[in-house]
């Protein structure tokens, strides 16, 4: 009876004991700093708030020491819905930081705490307030659009779904059929989910149009609605009945009894389907193969069978959508919107709560009735099936494609677990991580090495970086899955990464992306799974990809294409694909261009009796004429040589004949108030791994010497490939444009240039920065002879590709008298003779067009193009290079060594060695 009491006192003790240390190290904790002053906000974002702070002015803790070590600070935020921190590690007086991630128009409380090395906080920071800036709201739901008396209009809407910003005001834009421009009505939004307008004073017996757009602040303007038309006529109003009290009870009492029904034969029908159909998934031993098309899909047959085109009315049809202004393709693409936005599809899964955060955007979200599934797994609750991802048909085969967004940090499991799910072998990415400096997708796989993702380990095997895409070879590994005789629990995926389409625009020329879509879709083998394919969205350029494949097949398959058919049918399987007109218009001339060049491609034997007999008397020299034509039909503008022609440019050209296009055109670092002060007649032509490989220009004229060595500077070149003669007996205008040995130094305002060492084919010189340490080496090749002699060319080739395979840092600038014909056609044998090597094909016709359409006007006749079939023939002997007995290019015409010249037709060519 004693004891007790005593033994409860001591455990009274001891714990006061402990709380006291407990307290005083939380004391010392909190307070090793004082807190950080002026905490304030620099600036907001959509999803970003950027901070700025001041250090603590004192420390509280008596250890100097620890108080001493302050290392960073940490930064805490919170909302309504969560808490988040973050730790920066640097030091100094004013402090800035951005916080990323968030979401739009959320009130977050920020506060900061100083950071010592042994990660001890100090005081916090005043804490402060701030709003994320909104996003533009999207296109408003137009549900009642109605004559309501004699002149006037009833328009009633919804605001925009799925958006959680407060919407400040709409515009209301209305016209007449016969107006060119729009009426304006601003009005204020209320807080009803529903508002509402009537328009008075208008004409009868009129056509009007109407569409309406929200805003969340007056200088931001969502998407419009789809535009609605209504008759204005007299007693119009007559024709709408209201429904009548009585009716209504009567109606809604019919409707409650309808859904009542419905949801007891849903829940008979789940309970069936659990009991008897359905069979519980747990992992494999084996992987799961391709989802089985059981038949094709019948969207051909449910279109307008007027808007499926022949292909050899298309030119005629694509010209008239673009007649007026791209009239034609803006009524398409707004039909196509409208109908998209009539349907309401269920996006329920997207909407929970759980699956958020799993969206990149909070408008692109996948539709419940096509969305991917992911297998259940033991253990797992069965709600972790989401992924924003969803099946889309291809042209004659169901789920053919899974659309879906750039992966986040925490969706990279769900990526890997639906690629190994859907036995995928061909990964599509149409986006750059970063682009104008917003993360568009987060780096789903290792940069090196190996990397698990949940239960999916990915090693990168291989990486091929070509100058408009990347081929990524992955081993993809379940851990798992145990490994048996006739099955593995590993398998190859390839990831073709497009670097070069711009965001939320298209290509500068279709040829690239037409051959991206043949090498990647043709590299899907035919038992394998769907074709995953994402950008950042996964809607805008995804559907562009999408779209183009499709129809390719189409046109090869059945000579006719159905963009508009097409593209409304997959509207209704994922939301917003091909975001934006633009877009749509550059599937039609991407189109157009495959079947042009296919239309007027030459054949194998037909080449082949060309490179033998290369005369017009040549039976088939009237085939090569005409595609010639085709290859260099693109005619520049006037504000596609702006530069080039502007009063100060014109004496800096030797030729009007050979001007850089604007948008591919070599700047030059401008010179303070000296107008032209960047301009060089010079352009920048792509190579095989390359965007920037070439640099293509004139003999500096006595007046360019220094600019031309100006551009060697800026753009840090080491190679010069000089194939104008410097003989003053045989060119007398062409002069030296460098220094010879032990004749001193060319000064520049910023460098010198000095030769080094002179040979007879080459000579070293350098380029000295004035200002630092700074020397560049160029070596300057020279041809040994006219690069019309095909030896002499090859041979160059040879000693260019041997001197720069050290020195691959900056471009290989190419002169010749005019920068035209002869440097043209050494980059484009460069280029192809890479090709070659690498894929044992060549796609000269797609290079010799593309790089026409950057220096027009370089090939002058159909001989000059034919010389690149020869030189690839002598190249192919003289290297060695042997091809397989049967060598596969989808989507080409073939030459018999490998030379392509199409971009349609799927069924592979063989090739006779």
């Amino acid at each position: 009876m004693v004891i007790m009491p005593y033994r409860r006192l001591s455990a009274s003790i001891l714990l006061c004991a402990v709380l006291w240390v407990i307290a005083e190290d939380e004391l010392s904790i909190s307070h090793v700093f004082t807190k950080p002053l002026d905490l304030r906000v620099i600036q907001t974002s959509e999803n970003s708030i950027q901070i700025a702070w001041t250090k603590p002015n004192g420390i509280t803790s008596s250890n100097s020491s620890v108080a001493d070590s302050i290392a960073g600070y940490t930064i805490h935020y919170q909302s309504k819905t969560f808490s988040e921190k973050e730790e920066v590690f640097f030091n100094g007086d004013e402090l800035k930081h951005t916080l990323y991630n968030l979401f739009a128009c959320t009130e977050y409380i920020i506060w900061v705490t100083g950071l010592s090395s042994t990660k001890q906080e100090g005081a916090p920071s005043d804490k402060i307030r701030q709003r994320t800036n909104p996003i533009p709201p999207g296109p408003p739901k137009i549900i009642n659009i109605s004559c309501h008396q004699h002149q006037s209009l009833f328009i009633q809407w919804q605001k925009p779904a799925l958006y959680n910003c407060s919407i400040e005001s709409y515009q209301v834009l209305y016209r007449d059929e016969n107006s060119f421009n729009f009426e304006q009505i601003k009005l204020s939004a209320k807080n009803d989910k529903t508002e509402t307008i009537l328009i008075n004073n208008l004409t009868d017996n009129t056509m009007y149009e109407i569409k309406i757009s929200a805003s969340p602040k007056d200088q931001i303007l969502g998407a419009e609605s789809a535009p609605r038309k209504v008759l204005i006529s007299n007693g119009c109003e007559k024709l709408v009945k209201p429904i009548s009290r009585g009716n209504e009870t009567i109606a809604i009492f019919a409707a409650i009894v309808c859904a009542f029904f419905a949801v007891m034969l849903a829940v008979c029908a789940f309970v069936i389907w659990r009991n008897w159909l359905h069979a519980a998934y747990y992992y494999l031993e084996d992987p799961v193969g391709q989802m089985t098309c059981l038949s094709e899909p019948d969207w051909e047959c449910r279109v307008d069978p007027n808007t499926t085109i022949p292909v050899n009315m298309f030119a005629a049809h694509v010209a008239q959508l673009h007649a007026d202004g791209d009239i034609g393709f803006s009524r398409e693409y707004e039909s196509i919107q409208s109908a998209a936005n009539q349907d309401e599809y269920s996006i329920e899964y997207s909407q929970q709560m759980e699956n958020k955060v799993k969206n990149r955007y909070l408008n692109i979200l996948a539709y419940d009735h096509s969305r991917v599934r992911l297998f259940h797994v033991m253990g797992q609750c069965r709600g972790e099936d989401y992924i924003n991802a969803n099946y889309i048909d291809g042209f004659q085969r169901a789920n053919a494609y899974i659309g879906t967004q750039g992966p986040l940090p925490i969706t990279f499991d769900a990526f890997w677990r639906m690629i190994w799910e859907q036995g995928v072998a061909i990964i599509v990415m149409i986006t750059n991580l970063v682009e104008r400096g917003r993360r568009k997708c987060d780096m789903y796989w290792p940069k090196e090495g190996t990397e698990v993702y949940g239960l999916i380990q990915v090693k990168l095997m291989k990486e091929d970086v070509l100058a408009m895409y990347t081929i990524r070879t992955l081993l993809v590994t379940h851990l798992k899955v145990k490994k048996k005789k006739h099955s593995s629990n590993e398998r190859i995926v390839y990831q073709y990464h497009y670097t070069n389409w711009p965001d939320h625009g298209t290509p500068d020329h279709p040829l690239p992306i037409l051959n991206f879509v043949n090498k990647s879709s043709a590299a899907n083998p035919s038992d394998a799974g769907p074709i995953v394919v994402h950008c950042s969205a996964g809607v805008g350029r995804t559907g562009t990809y999408i779209v183009l494949d499709a129809m390719l097949k189409q046109i090869y398959r059945k000579n006719k294409v159905n963009v508009f058919g097409y593209l409304q049918h997959i509207r209704t399987q994922r939301n917003f694909l091909v975001q934006t007109e633009e877009q749509y218009i550059f599937i039609h001339d991407a189109l157009l261009e495959a079947i042009v060049c296919s239309d007027n491609g030459l054949s194998p034997d037909c080449i082949n009796q060309l490179i033998a007999n290369p005369n017009p008397s040549n039976e088939n020299w009237g085939k090569l004429e005409t595609h010639f034509k085709m290859v260099t039909s693109f005619e520049p503008k006037d504000y596609n040589l702006l530069s080039a022609r502007k009063s100060s440019n014109l004496p800096k050209n030797r030729s009007e004949e050979y001007l850089p296009v604007e948008s591919f055109r070599v700047h030059l670092t401008p010179k303070p108030g000296v107008d032209g002060s960047d301009y060089i007649n010079a352009s920048w032509l792509l190579g095989y791994k390359k965007l920037c490989e070439f640099i293509v220009t004139q003999h500096p004229l006595e007046s360019t010497v220094l600019d031309f060595w100006q551009m060697v500077w800026d753009h840090n070149a080491q190679t010069v490939v000089l194939l104008s003669s410097v003989d003053e007996e045989v060119a007398p205008d062409l002069g030296i444009f460098w220094p010879r040995a032990n004749e001193g130094t060319l000064d520049g305002e910023n460098f010198k240039v000095k030769c080094i060492e002179e040979g007879t084919v080459t000579r070293d010189v350098t380029v000295q920065s004035l200002q630092d340490d700074y020397e560049l080496t160029v070596r300057i090749i020279e041809s040994p002879s006219p690069t019309s002699d095909l030896p002499a060319l090859l041979q160059l080739l040879d000693i260019v590709n041997q001197w720069h395979l050290e020195y691959q840092n900056g471009p290989i600038i190419v002169v010749d008298k005019y920068g035209g014909t002869g440097a043209v056609t050494f980059c484009c044998l460069a280029t192809l003779s890479k090709q070659l090597e690498h894929e044992k094909r060549a796609d000269v016709c797609m290079y010799a067009k593309l790089y026409h359409n950057r220096r027009p006007r370089v090939w002058k006749s159909a001989k000059d193009y034919l010389l690149l079939y020869q030189a690839l023939e002598v190249l192919s002997t003289s290297k060695g290079i042997k091809f397989s007995a049967s060598v596969t290019v989808p989507g080409s015409t073939l030459h018999p060594n490998g030379y392509t010249n199409g971009v349609l037709g799927p069924t592979p060519q063989t090739a006779s060695i």
